[in-house]
């Protein structure tokens, strides 16, 4: 009176389910970090006319501001794709830079991205003709993955 196990279809069995993990495995994983409002939105606020507080008010307070004499509002957005067992990678960085001059009117609105490890201006709704406090955009993008914990131990 002993159990019956049919070994055949135990192997098929076992044979489905690691097939099922490799591909499972195999799938790409994708993960969303910060926020840039949509671009009906954007199109709601209006350059030399709009302020601080209804730049807020129609699209959200911002993921970080000017660390400079409040110089404006920066919206972060990144994506990043883990695939397997291998570590994650950046795959997409988008930064929304509104400016405002010194009576906190919006003077800039625009939209970059790293292309190439390169930072590179998408959209551009500018008063004046050149971009003011573009290093911080570039050290923000820059620097985003660049952290060594190592760097920190004591």
């Amino acid at each position: 009176m002993g159990i019956y196990i049919n070994t055949s279809v135990l192997r098929r069995v076992l044979l489905a389910t690691a097939l099922a993990g490799l591909v499972s495995a195999c799938t790409p994983q994708f993960a969303n970090h910060g926020y840039i409002p949509p671009e009906d939105e954007l199109e709601q606020i209006v350059v030399g006319v709009d302020t601080r507080a209804s730049v807020e008010e129609t699209i959200g307070t911002p993921s970080t501001a000017g660390v400079v004499n409040d110089s404006g509002f920066y919206y972060v957005r990144s994506r990043k794709r883990t695939f397997g067992a291998l570590a994650p990678k950046e795959i997409e960085r988008r930064v929304l830079a509104i400016s405002f001059d010194s009576a906190g009117v919006v003077s800039n609105i625009e939209t970059f991205g790293l292309e190439r490890g390169q930072v590179v201006p998408l959209t551009r709704r500018v008063t004046t003709p050149g971009v003011r406090d573009n290093g911080f955009i570039r050290q923000l993008l820059g620097n985003i993955g660049r952290f060594n914990p190592a760097g920190f131990a004591g």
